[in-house]
């Protein structure tokens, strides 16, 4: 009788952990679809038409930049907004994120507005 209560848990205990394994293996093949997806769309992002002015972009406009997320984006912004108009191409280097590579892609798709003239 204990034998027959023993097998019994046994078996529960290998159901159970079946069942725990298909519902890892289905969320882990859930993220990696979401992970591909997600990565496809940045690979496949195109860039800009005509060349952003980084002293007048929105978010959603720098979001068009190879490499460039809403997290880059907003750093950006914050940005501009601390420090005021950049000058040039290269005050992007100052972003955390942004590196020499980051920029050589960014580069052709963005203008410097040359600031306003004071009279």
């Amino acid at each position: 009788m204990q034998t027959a209560a023993v097998n019994l848990a046994k078996e529960c205990q290998v159901a159970i952990m079946r069942s725990i394994n298909r519902v890892v293996l289905s969320s882990l093949a859930a993220l990696a679809l979401v992970s591909l997806v997600g990565f496809s769309a940045r690979a496949n992002k195109k860039p800009p038409a005509a060349p952003i002015d980084l002293n007048t972009a929105t978010i959603e406009q720098l979001e068009q930049l190879p490499g460039v997320g809403p997290v880059t984006a907003k750093r950006i912004i914050d940005m501009r907004e601390k420090s005021g108009p950049f000058h040039k191409v290269e005050d992007l280097l100052a972003i955390r994120g942004i590196g020499p590579k980051r920029l050589g892609k960014i580069r052709p798709y963005v203008i410097v507005s040359p600031p306003p003239k004071k009279n």
